[in-house]
């Protein structure tokens, strides 16, 4: 005597095994848990006949009731036949099948083969591109410990068969989650033609009419507040979380979704991520808080757009991004959060510097400074790097003399006409300037963006002027121009 409990995976049957198919086809009594799955359609076009246990989910009011009595039934079709019967079961037979695990409980001196096939969580895994090594909690819907439910970590609840289902699993999630907390409703994954997926607040769960047994709820992390902190700033509501802004952003790159940021790529968005971090700059130059404020967002929105498109390819996911980091810096930190004393700011860097070198076996010194620094950053860096393993003038003797070594130089090519160096002694001088800079400890960026406002201040007042006494540009000779320079250097 033999039941052989076979999934019947998760879609149709172009996804069931094909050693399940065999097994279908083999001629012994079928029975299915339930008739209401997509394979079961192709099975009658191929002519197999089955017996369903839907009946009997009418019968009773409570589905313990239903299992046992399903159970006993398959017990007793085996005794009778004393043959081979097949007990057919959605997904997997080991994934979320009650009857499965009482039937082997019961099964006394009976044979219980257990086939395996695709489950529902496989397809909903895809269906919304998650990996659930990197932490996932699974719960049946209509049978679950509320102690269970961790905030902390992501949580699928797989049985939301029905809008009082919904329902009553919504007002215990209110329970832990904010009212807009954003969730996500699967239907159907794994099934092209009637797969569905929509992000929505949590208070708008049982408002969906289209909730059926194939549904799964995705409940995402919220993010982890740091211990002794408040949970937002006591003159702000905190409304939402990066939780929510990681799922806005999955919303617009969803089917129903934005075109323009469904068409974006790693590399089309690069424009915008340094475009965002200069204007970050300019509120921080500007002293103005709240436009820093607005800044800050729109240059996180860049990062969790590119973690967005890294999940969807499978890359990374945004919690790699803050686990990656805050490991880092706590690595990086040993004087904070281990047993190292300090004595200096100084110090802390050298010990940041050592720490990053022995994380990442290099060829070179200078190969991981980034190609698309600003050239002032860029050589700065260059020169630090190099320094560090004492290729470095002793004073700042030998920089000031350099600078004006390659003065000299732009000076000979340029009255040797020969044009095409004129270019490289330039780079020579400003590479030479820059090492000035590093010896005084002045950041070269800083001092010629310094030098930059100073101009567009002093030229403003020469336009002011202009304007003013309603002149001419074209009329002005240059002296006039440097009388109305010298007045803005006085002002200024």
């Amino acid at each position: 005597m033999k039941i052989t409990v076979l999934g019947l995976g998760s879609g149709n049957i172009d996804s069931l095994p094909v050693k399940n198919l065999r097994i279908l086809e083999n001629g012994a009594p079928i029975f299915l848990r339930t008739g209401k799955h997509p394979v079961v359609e192709d099975l009658l076009l191929m002519g197999i006949e089955y017996k369903s246990f839907d009946s009997i989910y009418e019968k009773h009011g409570v589905f313990e009731d239903v299992y046992t009595e399903i159970v006993d039934i398959l017990i007793s079709e085996v005794k009778r036949s004393k043959n081979e019967i097949i007990y057919g079961v959605p997904g997997h037979p080991m994934v979320a099948e009650e009857t499965v695990a009482l039937l082997i409980k019961n099964a006394g001196d009976i044979k219980v083969d257990i086939i395996p096939a695709p489950s529902g969580l496989e397809a909903v895994y895809g269906a919304l591109k998650i990996d659930p090594c990197g932490g996932l909690i699974i719960l049946d819907a209509l049978n679950f410990e509320e102690s269970n439910i961790n905030q902390e970590l992501p949580i699928l609840f797989t049985q939301v068969y029905s809008k009082m289902v919904a329902s009553e699993l919504k007002l215990t999630l209110m329970e832990h989650y904010p009212d807009e907390h954003h969730i996500k409703v699967v239907k159907a994954a794994g099934i092209p033609s009637q797969e569905v997926i929509i992000s929505i607040p949590l208070y708008q769960l049982d408002r969906i009419d289209w909730i059926d047994h194939l549904t799964s709820i995705y409940v995402p992390a919220m993010v982890k507040q740091v211990p002794g902190r408040r949970k937002h700033n006591e003159t702000a509501d905190c409304k939402y979380c990066l939780g929510d802004l990681v799922e806005v952003m999955d919303r617009l790159r969803g089917p129903d979704g934005c075109p323009w940021d469904k068409e974006q790529t790693h590399s089309s968005l690069k424009k915008y991520l340094i475009e965002e971090a200069y204007e970050v700059l300019d509120a921080i130059d500007d002293k103005n808080v709240n436009k820093l404020c607005e800044e800050l967002g729109d240059l996180l929105l860049q990062i969790v757009f590119h973690a967005q498109i890294a999940s969807e390819q499978g890359s990374f996911h945004i919690n790699d991004i803050i686990v990656g980091i805050t490991e880092k810096l706590i690595r990086r930190h040993p004087h904070v959060f281990g047993g190292l004393q300090v004595d200096s700011a100084g110090e802390v860097v050298t010990n940041w510097e050592n720490i990053k070198e022995k994380e990442k076996e290099k060829d070179s010194v200078l190969e991981d400074i980034p190609r698309t620094l600003p050239a002032l950053m860029r050589a700065e860096k260059i020169q630090k790097k190099a320094a560090r393993v004492g290729f470095d003038w002793p004073s700042i003797e030998g920089p000031w003399l350099k600078v004006k070594e390659e003065l000299g130089e732009l000076e000979e090519v340029i009255k040797l006409n020969q044009g095409a160096k004129v270019k490289e002694e330039l780079g020579d001088l400003f590479f030479a300037i820059i090492n000035v800079c590093r010896f005084l400890d002045v950041d070269c960026e800083e001092a010629l963006q310094s030098t930059n406002a100073k101009f567009i201040r002093r030229f403003s007042y020469m336009e002011s002027q202009v304007k003013e006494k309603k002149l001419n540009w074209n009329d002005l000779n240059l002296e006039y121009m440097d009388m109305l320079w010298e007045e803005a250097k006085k002002v200024d």
